[in-house]
């Protein structure tokens, strides 16, 4: 089988790996142009890139998929499919009708769940505790296109966005193959739109820490946004970001009001909404490496009743 190949971060690179070691043909892999990174803002290449190089597999980055250059030099290629693994562009209708076996997505959650650009994210700040993979058949709609095949995956209560990504990845190579294995078996499902859900692209704003919402609501939000925006408040003018946090089972005596600190003990806790506190246990205050929750207690010799902004 020939395929196409689109997707560009790093959980697109295990399908990819997974294919090439299935023997599975893959004459042209499409991802996305590097990009400046890093403190000098020099051009880096996505990840599905340097692991299509090191495959020998030749790479197309194209800026735009409708110009019509582009076109001609994805047709000519004849796939009996294109597959989709965050790629980070809307597959134009053209493209959609090109391969006889169609294009086939993996999404990394239960569809129709969780539509959208960051299913991962959303669903630990949700709180869910299963989510999963599943591969489709793309429309021209966004990921409303018909299932073939799901894979249920725990969410684990100390699972990050990186550690669930990885997960995921893994159990999406799995899937991807076994979708083209049988793809001629498999009787396609359409998805059930009112039961869906989304999970929009992050902004840095979503990582702003509301204190008046529960300990437990905001332990989900530090996990599940993580790398990026990351969970953050302002502290003494300065922005504080928090890495890893917990609600507190066992309330200290004292109450605290919503973003108020106090060093218990060794720990750091917070004040959050509905009464309840978070134990801060790794956290980065602007300029500075991450640290443990209970050093940056002592450097910082927090006042009583200081609070977080």
């Amino acid at each position: 089988m020939k395929l196409i190949y689109c997707g560009t971060p790093q959980f697109a690179v295990r399908t990819l790996e997974r294919l090439l070691a299935e023997g599975f043909s893959i004459p042209l892999v499409l991802t996305n142009p590097d990009e400046p990174r890093g403190r000098g803002y020099q051009l880096a290449p996505p990840p599905v890139k340097e692991a299509a190089l090191r495959a020998g597999l030749k790479v197309f980055q194209p800026a735009r998929l409708k110009d019509a250059a582009v076109q001609a030099q994805i047709s000519a290629v004849q796939p009996d499919a294109v597959v989709v693994v965050a790629f980070g562009h809307i597959v134009p209708p053209s493209m959609i009708r090109l391969p006889p076996l169609g294009c086939i997505n993996l999404h990394a959650s239960l569809l129709p769940r969780y539509r959208g650009a960051a299913p991962i994210n959303w669903a630990i700040i949700r709180g869910e505790r299963i989510t999963g993979v599943t591969t489709m058949k793309i429309d021209e709609g966004l990921d409303t296109g018909d299932i073939l095949l799901q894979k249920e995956v725990a969410i684990d209560e100390a699972d990050t966005t990186e550690t669930l990504s990885e997960r995921l990845s893994r159990e999406g190579g799995e899937l991807m193959v076994e979708t083209l294995r049988k793809i001629a078996q498999i009787q396609p499902r359409p998805q059930d739109h009112r039961l869906a859900t989304f999970a929009p692209i992050l902004k840095k704003e979503d990582g702003r820490i509301d204190w008046s919402m529960p300990a437990q609501e905001i332990a989900y939000r530090v996990r599940g946004l993580r790398p990026w925006p990351a969970a953050h408040t302002i502290f003494r003018g300065c922005n504080l970001l928090i890495w890893m946090a917990r609600p507190v089972e066992s309330l200290p005596v004292a109450s605290l009001v919503p973003g108020e600190l106090k060093a218990d003990g060794r720990r750091l806790v917070a004040g959050c909404g509905a009464g309840t506190q978070l134990e801060i246990t790794e956290l980065q205050l602007e300029g500075r490496k991450r640290i443990a929750a209970r050093d940056f207690a002592n450097g910082m010799r927090l006042q009583v009743g200081e609070r977080t902004e």
